[in-house]
């Protein structure tokens, strides 16, 4: 079937990065967990948290500004950064956890290898002359810079595709170096670890999970160091995060308190700004000066010192401490993972009818129950947050 006409004077990565930003899969993050659940308020109840969808928006405006300043297509950039979490379930990790879980009998879940497979197969765009999807039909550069590992499963934790899915990633990976992460796809990395680390600590400090107050306190300082160490760098010692966290804590931006005034407010809009700020132009001199002007997209890595990661991971850290690890964040996620446990086996005793129409026909033809595990979960994971209860409701009637 032949594609729709289009803008014929739009390059190929606007028209890449136009088909992701009106697809059916980006406007569902906007229902999805980013920290916290969408929907909730924070601190007075006037400062909204972050979703999926305002984070991936905001990475996409960080990647697109680096891509840039280092000589990429700063839409091939953007377009990676909107598509980076596109294959994200409802609840988030916790999400991703337990459908890893259900999905054991066909190979597991991992948000990355759902969003290939997203963006190839399940996405409602192009449909082939045999009736299937092709997803957005994205170019082979777009799909490989948003693939930030470009490997199957096999013995590695985090990985980019599924087994099913593997010729279409071997068509996308067409003449690049095995196990090389594209120039693109590391900058779309690096401007998702700078895009939560600061604005989910700027969620954390309206919603008075985190006080200024307690990061000056040594012990809770050393506290937030060794969470750090055991979520996001293993290979740091505690001095060094603390020694990041002294930096940071020092800056002429850093905040002395938040109590949110109209001043306080602007104070931090300017904190998460100049972050923003230090953490790329970290990033960018570093990488100029290894490759020059205009690296190419496998002989090149993005050059981030070590001193800015760690400051990164410590940004995270902080959040990681007081919110993802306190009592009611950890109760309320234990009842997630039961429910999405539940709705998977409701919806596959009275499948195809417990599925959307356009993933019946899928289920249908799969040839075994690893097939049709592998459609429910596909149905789960294209579930939002609210419409994961919902669906829980409606099923347990």
């Amino acid at each position: 079937m032949p594609e729709p006409p289009g803008n014929p004077e739009r390059g190929v990565f606007e028209r890449d990065r136009a088909r992701v930003l009106h697809s059916s899969a980006l406007r569902r993050l906007a229902a999805k967990t980013q920290v916290v659940g969408p929907g909730e308020t924070l601190g007075n109840g006037q400062h909204i948290p972050r979703t999926r969808l305002t984070h991936s928006l905001e990475c996409a405006q960080i990647g697109r500004e680096m891509g840039k300043a280092l000589g990429r297509d700063p839409d091939l950039v953007e377009t990676a950064c909107l598509a980076h979490d596109l294959g994200h379930p409802p609840f988030g990790h916790n999400g991703e956890a337990v459908l890893d879980e259900l999905a054991a009998p066909c190979g597991g879940f991992e948000g990355n290898a759902q969003s290939l497979r997203l963006l190839t197969r399940l996405e409602a765009k192009v449909v082939t002359e045999d009736g299937r999807s092709a997803g957005l039909n994205l170019t082979r550069a777009a799909l490989d810079a948003a693939s930030k590992y470009p490997w199957p499963r096999e013995s590695r934790r985090s990985y980019g595709v599924y087994a099913d899915d593997l010729p279409v990633f071997d068509w996308l990976r067409e003449g690049a170096p095995p196990g090389r992460v594209s120039f693109e796809a590391q900058i779309m990395d690096w401007a998702d670890d700078v895009a939560y680390s600061v604005h989910d600590l700027e969620d954390a400090l309206h919603s008075g999970h985190v006080t200024l107050g307690a990061l000056r306190s040594p012990v809770e300082r050393a506290e937030v160091c060794e969470r750090t160490i055991g979520w996001y760098a293993p290979d740091a010692g505690l001095a060094e995060l603390e020694a990041a966290l002294d930096r940071l804590s020092a800056a002429p931006y850093w905040p002395r308190h938040f109590d949110g005034t109209l001043a306080d407010l602007a104070a931090l809009k300017g904190l998460t700004s100049a972050l923003i700020g230090r953490l790329c132009r970290s990033a960018q001199l570093a990488t100029t000066e290894r490759y020059g002007a205009r690296p190419g997209r496998y002989d090149a890595d993005l050059v981030v010192p070590r001193e800015t990661r760690l400051e990164c991971a410590v940004l995270k850290g902080i959040t990681a401490h007081y919110v993802m690890c306190s009592d009611d964040h950890n109760a309320k996620q234990a009842r997630q993972r039961e429910l999405i446990a539940e709705l998977s086996a409701m919806i596959m005793l009275g499948a195809p009818g417990t599925l959307e129409p356009a993933l019946q026909p899928a289920f249908t033809r799969a040839p075994d129950d690893a097939g049709r595990i592998r459609v429910v979960i596909d149905q789960i994971a294209s579930l939002t947050d609210t419409s994961a209860v919902s669906w829980h409701s409606r099923l347990t009637r």
